[in-house]
């Protein structure tokens, strides 16, 4: 539950507003990993974001797949679009899939070799590493460019489908957040509301009392005249109509399944703009800590949706 921020006004009797959107948003924080057997050794993936206004991918992976890289920038881009963040790719030889071969043949005539030569130069050693490194005695198996491709990207369409599901779980957690806040806001604005015509009437009747008190009468048309224009300038209805607005979209934006969190951060400043005003406006101690609770409300939406994607 929403703690009380304090006031006199009950904000929480109200209808839900926004308690469990249908489409969940995304955080921008995340981390997934996974791993895939590949012959010629174990491939690894892992992916961490941060909050970022934009996109921005960093990569980091082995000499093998650096020249996958566009490809891997293009996937993720294709699913991800604001954060900071980090793949990094690994590929570790396991078991005899990379071993290094050496090839017998060569060695076997380097060893006919060496007993031909053998009478003619008896000084003549060779060491066991600098018969390794005569060309053509160690042989490494090759790398299949277009399978290892295949491998990457599948590993990492895996690693992105749990990374995106981790987004999504932390998003719902806000959503929650969010609407808590949003039912207070729509709480304070249905409370001003029932206040609004006590507001009036009490400083029309203050006003009245004030003119009584005058040793000259004044002109009763001309005092009502001013009264409704002085009236008129108190006259909040229509910033408590933007507001039910701008909650009402608020709802609308949570629904939808594309990236949402730029469009929030623009409607909190609408929220911000009818609370300022409404304060603005205020002649009453009751309206005036409705404005600042707004204010405070505002603030907290604001800041869990600079960790929506």
């Amino acid at each position: 539950m929403l703690p009380a921020i304090g006031g006199a006004l009950d904000y929480h009797s109200h209808s839900t507003v926004l308690a469990t959107p249908l489409m969940p948003i995304r955080s921008m924080t995340a981390f997934a990993s996974g791993e895939r057997a590949t012959e010629w050794g174990m491939l690894g993936c892992e992916m961490r974001a941060v909050n970022h206004r934009f996109l921005e991918l960093g990569l980091r992976v082995p000499d093998e797949l650096r020249v996958f890289e566009p490809l891997l920038r293009e996937r993720v881009a294709a699913r991800v679009s604001r954060g900071k963040l980090d793949l990094v790719m690994r590929l570790r030889s396991q078991g005899e899939g990379n071993a290094l071969q050496v090839d017998e043949d060569v060695v076997e005539q380097l060893g006919s070799l060496a007993q031909r030569l053998g009478t003619r130069f008896p000084q003549l050693r060779v060491q066991f590493t600098e018969l390794l490194q005569f060309p053509g005695v160690l042989q490494s198996r090759g790398v299949d460019a277009e399978a290892l491709q295949r491998e990457a990207l599948a590993l990492v369409d895996a690693v992105l489908d749990d990374f995106i599901a981790a987004r999504e779980r932390e998003g719902r957690k806000l959503a929650v957040v969010i609407g808590e806040r949003a039912e207070a806001i729509a709480g304070i604005a249905a409370e001003v509301r029932t206040l609004v015509p006590q507001i009036r009437a009490g400083q029309r009747l203050k006003l009245e009392t004030r003119l009584a008190d005058l040793s000259q009468p004044a002109d009763p048309g001309r005092l009502e005249q001013e009264l409704v224009i002085w009236l008129q300038k108190l006259d909040v209805d229509e910033e408590l109509d933007r507001l039910d607005s701008h909650l009402s979209e608020l709802r609308r934006v949570l629904k939808q399944s594309e990236p949402v969190g730029r469009r929030l951060d623009f409607l909190l400043q609408e929220f911000n703009r009818e609370a300022n005003t409404l304060g603005s406006k205020s002649v009453d101690a009751r309206t005036s800590n409705a404005a600042v609770e707004l204010k405070v409300l505002i603030d907290q939406i604001r800041e869990q949706i600079q960790n929506i994607e």
